[in-house]
């Protein structure tokens, strides 16, 4: 395998997982933030308060996008598969 390949598909395979897991990162992110101001309002000082929202909020990502991440990852599994002759010369 040349480096130029190695290098392809390390990049391909690491732009795929920051694609996947972006929509999780960002909506956990977005939600932390609210509930960090929200407790800052109300001096409420509880660490696990912003626990429960970002699970529920990641859940729901992953039941709408779920699809998408799959088929993505499929794709590009299908991908390695058909293309691995390429990748081990």
């Amino acid at each position: 395998m040349s480096e130029d390949v190695l290098v392809t598909l390390l990049r391909e395979t690491l732009y795929l997982i920051i694609k996947v897991s972006a929509p999780m990162l960002i909506i956990s992110l977005v939600v932390g933030l609210i509930i960090s101001v929200l407790q800052t309002v109300t001096s409420i000082q509880e660490q696990t308060l912003s626990f429960v929202p970002k699970l529920l909020s990641i859940f729901l990502v992953i039941m709408f996008a779920g699809n998408w991440i799959i088929t993505s990852i499929s794709e590009y599994f299908e991908y390695l598969c058909e293309n691995f002759s390429i990748f081990i010369r």
